[in-house]
């Protein structure tokens, strides 16, 4: 099964415009994301999914490659699906999102096993169970009126009932995650079949994704089941950068991980 890695990144975020050249320890945080990425083993490509050409150029200038996309996506899913026309042998796209530059190369490579391991899954994405630093890096971001990540909530099979911006589930005041109540911290990676890609596009916008800014509920919305693989913390918590305020502690984790 051939497997393609694609990263959209666009500019004009609303909340943090120009976020994929932000500067990260030193380097672009497109840099970091496409570096990481290219770490995974048995990924046939790694690709820059944009439509912005101060991205393009970045990516280039430091020896990457760009697939040039509409304006008109709506968000990263339908940045993916707009390269499929370019991406004919790959049977697996892969979705790393731009500002995860934590996502352990490890976990796609586990991704990507778990969709070879299940074929008749057509979504598939990773959710970690979040240690209690982690959830509390949540908790104090929505007690500020932040989105610090996405939770996810599980069936018996493992695909996902729900995801959201806020905590779930609710945990009473003064419980941590645990064994028995776990919260699942949804990582933005995802590898799609290439028919659940034209399907979603065939879908169009649904209200869902719309009030909760979170593109993979038009797959559940429309019925596409949406495989959960549940990994572990790697020792580090898997922060994405969503605002500002993020870039220092951001900066802190690569630190302490890059420690010999």
């Amino acid at each position: 099964m051939s497997a393609v890695i694609v990263i959209p990144a666009r500019y004009a975020s609303s909340r943090f415009p120009g976020k994929p050249l932000v500067s990260i320890a030193g380097k672009p945080l497109i840099r970091w994301s496409y570096d990481a990425a290219s770490a995974v083993a048995g990924a046939d490509a790694v690709y820059v999914a944009t439509d912005d050409e101060r991205i393009a150029g970045a990516v280039e200038g430091f020896g990457g490659r760009t697939l040039m996309t509409p304006e008109s996506c709506a968000n990263g899913t339908e940045r993916v699906a707009a390269c499929l026309d370019r991406l004919p042998d790959a049977d697996l796209l892969v979705n790393f999102q731009g500002d995860a530059l934590l996502t352990p190369p490890a976990f796609v490579e586990a991704l990507i096993a778990h969709m070879q391991a299940n074929p008749d899954a057509q979504v598939g994405t990773i959710a970690v169970r979040c240690s209690v630093e982690t959830f509390r890096h949540l908790a104090e971001d929505a007690a500020q009126g932040r989105v610090g990540g996405t939770t996810a909530v599980l069936d018996a099979q493992g695909n996902a009932l729900y995801f959201s911006k806020r905590i779930l589930p609710y945990l009473p005041a003064g419980r941590m995650p645990d064994a028995d109540m776990p919260v699942l911290l949804h990582l933005g990676l995802y590898a799609y079949r290439r028919a659940a890609l034209e399907r979603y596009v065939s879908i169009g916008t649904t209200m869902l994704e719309t009030v909760e800014g979170l593109e993979q509920l038009r797959f559940l919305v429309a019925g596409v089941p949406v495989s959960v693989l549940v990994l572990e913390e790697q020792g580090y918590p898997i922060v994405e950068v969503n605002n500002l305020s993020d870039i220092a502690l951001v900066e802190g984790i690569l630190g302490q991980r890059d420690k010999p």
